[in-house]
This record gives C-alpha cells, structure tokens and sequence, in this order.
C-alpha cells in the first residue's frame, strides 16, 4: 500500500515537473523573443520610415515647381541688344507680337518716307538747274501744273520737306519705341515676384455727403476699392 502510494506520488511529481518546465521554457523563449525584437526590430522599423519620410519629402520636393525669377540686368542687355529679346527672356512671351509688330511698322515707315524725300530732293534739285536733261521731276508733278512754273517748284520744295519731316518723325517714333521695349523689359524683370491681390475690385453706389454750408445732404456716387 505504501508502495502503491509512493508510486502514485512520483508520477504526480514528474507530471507536475514535466507541466512546469514548457510554461517556464515559453516565458523564458517569450521573454527573450520580446527583449530581442525591442533591441533589434524596432531600430529596423524605425529606420524603414524614416527612409520612407525621408523619400516622400523628396519625391514631393521634385514635384514642386520652382518659379523662375529673372535678373533685371540680364533682361536689360537682352533687351538693349535686340528688340523682344528682354521679352523673351522674361517669358513675357504674348509681348514678343507686339512688338515686332512695332519694329517692322516703324522700319516700314522710315523706309517708305526716306523713298520719296529722295525722290522729291532729286526732282528739286532738277528744276532748280538749268540742264535740260534732267527731268526726274516730270514723273512727280501732277499732269495739271506746268514744270515750267513756280507752281512745279514751290510743289517739289514742298513735298521735299514734308516726306523729310514724316522720315524724321518716323526715326524719333522708332527710338521712342525702342525705349519702350527696353523700359518695359526691365520693369518685368524687377516686378516678377510683387505680388497683386487677386481681389482687387472697384465697386460703385450712391451715396450721401454733408454739406457744411446747408444741413441738407447732398447725393453723390462713391467709388469703393478693394486691394486686400
């Protein structure tokens, strides 16, 4: 009986022994997995975003558009040495029309000016002479005057100097205009970055002042502009 009990005694001990030592073993295991993943897989996750923060930024940094600036200066000799090239540096590309447009108007003008005062000066110089060979101006007098007159030369001398005057005014028109493209050139360059409120609004109403004269207000229109 005793033997029975002690045996009956051991096999719980094993038992409880065999039982206790997978809890045991299952905390230790747990407890260092824990330990090893705090030290080891946490830097690991750590620096995986930090990478993936670190490869948003930029990705999002390329993506921005950097707005271009020009340099006054630049835009000022570009300008100086050819006409609609401040323009184009600018990207003030709508402009580049304009004023080509300008240039071929004001060349044209000069041109077809200088054309006849030459014509006019020759056919002068013609009837002023006494050779009568030289008849350049019989294909500038209208067939109604006589070349023979002074009607003819006080027409040539005439002529002359109005198509001297309009060549001239057409040279001071194309320096003016010059001016212009080059001005217009460097003040875009200098006002590439001011900033305009996008609600700039004028609004209009009646309105009522005071008179000091009278108690009585007058009417009147009031004029309101919004720039914030």
């Amino acid at each position: 009986m005793k033997r029975s009990f002690l045996l009956i005694v051991g096999v719980l001990l094993i038992f409880s022994d065999l039982w206790a030592e997978p809890t045991d073993s299952i905390r230790t295991v747990n407890t260092d997995t824990t330990s090893h993943f705090l030290q080891t897989e946490k830097p690991i996750i750590l620096d995986s975003l930090t990478f993936a923060f670190d490869s948003l930024e930029k990705s999002e940094l390329a993506t921005i558009p950097v707005l271009f600036k020009p340099d006054p200066q630049k835009s000022l000799w570009y300008a100086l040495i050819c006409p609609g090239l401040g323009q184009i540096y600018n990207r003030q590309y709508w402009k580049v029309p304009i004023v080509y447009g300008g240039v071929a108007a004001f060349t044209y003008a000069i041109s077809w000016n200088g054309k006849y005062y030459r014509d006019y000066s020759r056919g002068y110089r013609d009837i002023m002479d006494s050779d009568p060979t030289t008849t350049s101006y019989e294909n500038l007098l209208p067939y109604s005057i006589d070349p023979n007159s002074n009607e003819a030369k006080n027409l040539m001398r005439n002529r002359q100097n109005t198509y001297r005057r309009y060549r001239d005014l057409s040279i001071v028109g194309a320096v003016v205009f010059y001016a212009i493209t080059v001005v217009d050139a460097y003040v875009d360059a200098q006002l590439a970055d001011f900033d305009i409120s996008p609600d700039l609004s004028m609004q209009v109403g009646p309105a009522l002042f005071s008179t000091p004269d009278s108690n009585k207000p007058s009417v009147g229109v009031q004029f309101n502009f919004n720039l914030f």
